[in-house]
């Protein structure tokens, strides 16, 4: 099937909040569309601690601020970038007995993609400073915040 077109006002560069996930309340930058119609987007790590990772666009919410992706080489990320590796399956039992199962690891070709990715980003936040911190910050809304009427 066709990817779904890309919402209103998320264009390479712009700053999205995720609004559910692990990451929720996170502020990222849209990298790019993928095949499949998820969003690429990263943190940077070093910013807020999120890694490149996969995201519908119906959970993020689109904000007026833009980063420069000048020098920003995205041609490493696909979805096959994202696939799990496989592992040998594990009896009910070998899972419950095992004390020192091994752990899920980063590959290291991800890492080097993480930080490729993320020195080009961080290099034109440096010109800067407030830009990194608002990256950093967390989004919330209390109780008598009205969303309908912010602009992001």
């Amino acid at each position: 099937p066709k990817a779904p077109k890309l919402r209103a006002g998320i264009a390479p560069g712009s700053v999205l909040i995720l609004l559910s996930g692990r990451f929720r309340g996170k502020r990222v930058v849209f990298l790019k569309q993928l095949k499949s119609g998820l969003l690429a987007v990263t943190g940077p790590f070093k910013c807020n601690g999120v890694p490149i990772k996969r995201v519908n666009q119906v959970y993020t919410m689109t904000t007026s601020t833009k980063v420069d992706l000048k020098g920003v080489k995205l041609d490493g990320i696909t979805d096959e970038t994202f696939k799990k590796e496989k592992t040998a399956k594990t009896g009910r039992s070998q899972k419950f007995f095992a004390e020192n199962a091994p752990k899920a690891a980063t590959s290291q070709a991800r890492k080097d993609l993480q930080k490729t990715v993320d020195k080009a980003i961080l290099d034109s936040l440096k010109k800067n400073k407030m830009m990194t911190k608002y990256l950093g910050a967390r989004f919330s809304l209390t109780k008598n915040d009205a969303p309908h009427a912010m602009k992001f």
